[in-house]
């Protein structure tokens, strides 16, 4: 989805813009990938799955540009993604097709600088006007940073799946499930 950029004030007073990830982000984006999977245990990729090369990631990044249901925004401070986030429909058939799905990470050098409260608000903004009714999101049970952001947001808890994530270590992990209206 093509949206406006929107310019944020960082807490430490730097210039954060909130935009349209594109194809002339590939390459930061597979490096984002990476380094955000190796930075947390939080997320559902680990490093060694992130295997685009610059032209897939080049075409993934343009056809979710030109979708008007996808929304697929970076932060970009300094000229450099600090971080992305993205919005997308649960599924097309009737009983569900006004819930959609969100998910976002940083570099860990930018958290707690407000870029994920901004991105959140703005996605679930944009969100509102394609027409989706509520967003959901799955978060590790042991990431609290990650729970007290989005019910900052405005996120409330439904529920928990069990076991629903399994490590390298061999650990099972919950997720948590939570949901934001956007009515």
């Amino acid at each position: 989805m093509r949206f406006e950029d929107r310019e944020i004030v960082l807490k430490d007073g730097r210039k954060c813009i909130l935009r349209p990830t594109s194809p002339e982000y590939a390459d930061q984006m597979i490096e984002y990938l990476e380094k955000t999977s190796a930075e947390t245990p939080f997320l559902l990729r680990n490093p060694d799955e992130v295997g685009f090369t610059l032209e897939s990631e080049k075409e993934i990044l343009g056809r979710l540009l030109d979708d008007p249901y996808t929304i697929m925004m970076c932060a970009v401070v300094d000229g450099k993604i600090a971080g992305n986030g993205s919005i997308s429909g649960i599924g097309e058939k009737r009983k569900i097709r006004h819930r959609c799905s969100m998910a976002i990470a940083l570099y860990k050098d930018y958290w707690n600088l407000g870029i994920g409260t901004a991105m959140i608000s703005y996605m679930t903004e944009l969100a509102g006007k394609i027409g989706w009714h509520q967003v959901d999101l799955e978060v590790v049970a042991e990431n609290e940073q990650a729970q007290i952001l989005y019910k900052k947001c405005g996120f409330i808890e439904t529920g928990r799946r069990h076991n629903a994530l399994l490590f390298d270590d061999g650990t099972y992990h919950d997720e948590i499930l939570m949901y934001k209206s956007l009515k």
